[in-house]
């Protein structure tokens, strides 16, 4: 049998178990954008907010796109992942033909040009983080289910989705508690 790869690294996913204390995180899908000894850095992929990014910012000519909560941490803040590798210079490879950052003067130019398309970009607000060791310590006392980038669409339409699909591509017990009902008394 082979071992599932269970080391931390960016592009990972973190998906929250089924019974997550921290409200924060409770039924989320982090990406891992960074991660070392000195910290991790990830941002939550299905929490979208009531806010368009042409409400921050007024010369993106007719772009439109929600803007999603990245995470607790500075929640000032903007980060952005995308798949245009070849139209935003600086960006960070992820694995999967994904990538985070890059100039975001770039991005702006190409929104104003209309050569973005809202399918290929996603911006947050905020993000998540954890000091040296932290994460490593969470996944160990089984705080998050590890898994792979490439097993679920980060831009998929249907965020809502994403936990429990993250957490039936993980198969077995996870597969069934993720059909499970939020309340049971529901059943």
């Amino acid at each position: 049998m082979i071992e599932p790869d269970t080391k931390l690294k960016a592009g990972r996913l973190l998906i929250a178990p089924p019974l997550q204390w921290d409200p924060n995180f409770r039924d989320t899908v982090v990406l891992v954008c960074e991660h070392s000894e000195n910290g991790s850095f990830g941002l939550i992929l299905n929490r979208s907010l009531t806010l368009e990014i042409e409400q921050l910012f007024e010369d993106l000519g007719s772009f439109e796109d929600v803007l999603h909560w990245g995470g607790p941490v500075q929640p000032d803040t903007m980060h952005f992942l995308h798949r245009l590798p070849d139209l935003i210079p600086g960006a960070i490879p992820l694995g999967n033909d994904l990538y985070w950052g890059g100039d975001f003067d770039a991005v702006r130019r190409q929104m104003r040009l209309g050569t973005i398309d809202p399918d290929e970009i996603r911006f947050f607000l905020g993000y998540a983080g954890w000091m040296g060791g932290q994460l490593e310590l969470e996944v160990a006392a089984r705080g998050w289910i590890l898994g792979d980038a490439s097993s679920v669409d980060v831009f998929a339409e249907s965020e809502q989705d994403l936990w429990r699909e993250s957490l039936i591509s993980k198969g077995g017990l996870l597969a069934v508690v993720a059909g499970a009902p939020k309340s049971f008394s529901l059943n």
